[in-house]
């Protein structure tokens, strides 16, 4: 059949507009959504930090919001009208979860992994804040549920998609300091009340909270004010002090510059601490094994020490007389062969120490990193919506921040162990700790509303409890 010029184009127009025509539910339902589609997100923990996650996210489709405690989630509710509301994310998931494509996960640290898992054995993506987890176990168990359910995911540690730490990754891969061999990190954490034991008094849980559900996995107790709201990140039971608050921020451009790995040992000192709360202030000591030689740089063993609580390591060489070591309320120093880098949180105001004659010696470095050019959760929400096929995971996926997590809450594992007055040998692949003999005992002071004792414990049983919680009955992990 022969076509005139006007007749092919028609022709050609009609079969274009076929094409673009098609809807975006058809494409979707091959198991991905296009970039056009908005994805449907839910979110458990909206009354803090959640809430400034799901505004980062509202680009998208706000379908579904849960929370123990409707009035500390009000405003999140009233920001989005038209989302269901739940007071237990599994009911969330059963009446609501066949329109659910991603969930965010805010709440207290003690029920982070609960939720993920819950969610991604559905194949819900999922970002998770910091810290990852509570406990060592939970975090091995979030990265193999991402593997073995492939879906997207992101621990909400937002300052990890800055430039900032990528210029620190090529400043020392280019060299710039050699080989680096230790570091010293810190924060003012922690503004919230430490190193208290538990209130004698009783209060009335409030009104439109469930406060078995705040609980959930953890040992059943009265309410009080001094753990919600906020003020639970000092109790060991639903936090993990300033260490786990703040060190997946803090330690996170030094985990993606230097890979260290598993720890080897690991021990700490601290103001008083009990079984219940948090200390004021500590310090953590990690011992890490050579790592693979990079391009233009060994990799030694690298020890890393951990302060909080207002302590501070010691004033490095090459600072500038009259300048403070905390340039920033968080920060971290590479100790190297050939100077050093220190930096702000995030790697943000990093500099070169000695100075080279400049207030900031700041040398451009060759750019072989990656950049994300996007709000950390805007980056989650992009690879949701990629094909599975040619997917670019989120920048801190549980690929990168499960082992990062695990560094961070074994350090509270040091602290709570720091009564056995030894390093503590780890064994990375299988959660354990090598040198706690079966009959070796340490004391802590219980901390309890009954008044404070001390308390002796077998260390390899405590050890065991808080590398793997014993959850409350109606809890677990399995997947």
């Amino acid at each position: 059949m022969k076509l005139n010029r006007r007749q092919f184009l028609s022709a050609a127009a009609t079969l274009t507009a076929g094409f673009t025509i098609v809807p975006s539910y058809a494409v979707s339902g091959l198991g991905y959504k296009v970039p056009s589609d908005k994805l449907n997100i839910a979110g458990i923990g909206v009354g803090g930090k959640g809430a400034v996650n799901l505004r980062n996210m509202n680009t998208e489709n706000i379908v579904a919001l849960c929370d123990v405690d409707f009035n500390y989630a009000r405003n999140t509710f009233n920001e989005y009208p038209n989302a269901k509301r739940f007071f237990d994310f599994r009911e969330m998931l059963d009446i609501s979860g066949k329109d659910i494509d991603a969930v965010m996960i805010a709440t207290p640290d003690h029920t982070h992994a609960v939720a993920a898992i819950a969610c991604m054995q559905l194949g819900k993506h999922v970002y998770v804040q910091k810290p990852l987890t509570h406990s060592v176990y939970e975090s091995r168990q979030l990265l193999l549920a991402s593997r073995k359910y492939k879906v997207v995911t992101q621990m909400g540690n937002e300052g990890h998609s800055s430039d900032s730490v990528r210029e620190v990754y090529e400043a020392i891969h280019a060299g710039a300091i050699g080989d680096v061999y230790h570091c010293d990190a810190w924060t003012d954490r922690p503004i919230w009340p430490q190193g208290l034991s538990a209130p004698k008094e009783t209060m009335p849980v409030p009104e439109n909270m469930r406060w078995d559900l705040f609980i959930g996995p953890a040992k059943m107790r009265p309410y009080h004010r001094a753990y919600h709201p906020w003020d639970w990140r000092g109790w060991w039971d639903f936090g993990t002090g300033a260490l786990g608050d703040m060190a997946c921020h803090v330690l996170d451009v030094l985990v993606y510059a230097l890979n260290p790995g598993h720890p080897v040992s690991v021990q700490a000192s601290s103001t008083k601490i009990n079984t219940q709360g948090a200390p004021v202030a500590s310090t953590v000591y990690y011992e890490f094994p050579a790592r693979k030689k990079a391009k233009k740089i060994n990799m030694p063993p690298l020890t890393v020490t951990w302060y909080d609580g207002g302590l501070l390591p010691k004033r490095p060489e090459g600072l500038p007389d009259g300048q403070m070591i905390n340039i920033g309320s968080n920060g971290v120093i590479f100790h190297g062969t050939k100077g050093k880098l220190i930096c702000d949180n995030y790697g943000e105001n990093w500099t070169l120490l000695p100075y080279s004659g400049n207030e900031k010696n700041r040398p451009s470095f060759p750019k072989t990193q990656r950049r994300i050019g996007m709000s950390h959760e805007q980056d989650f929400v992009r690879a949701c919506k990629e094909s599975p096929s040619s997917r670019v995971q989120p920048s801190s996926n549980f690929e990168y921040s499960g082992p990062l997590n695990e560094m961070v809450v074994m350090g509270n594992l040091a602290i709570l162990l720091q009564g056995l007055g030894k390093r503590l040998m780890w064994d990375g692949e299988a959660m354990k700790i090598t040198n706690i003999g079966d009959s070796e005992t340490f004391k802590i002071a219980n901390g309890s509303p009954e008044g404070e004792r001390t308390l002796t414990l077998n260390a390899k049983e405590a050890a065991e409890e808080y590398i793997k919680h014993n959850y409350r009955e109606g809890w677990n992990l399995t997947f």
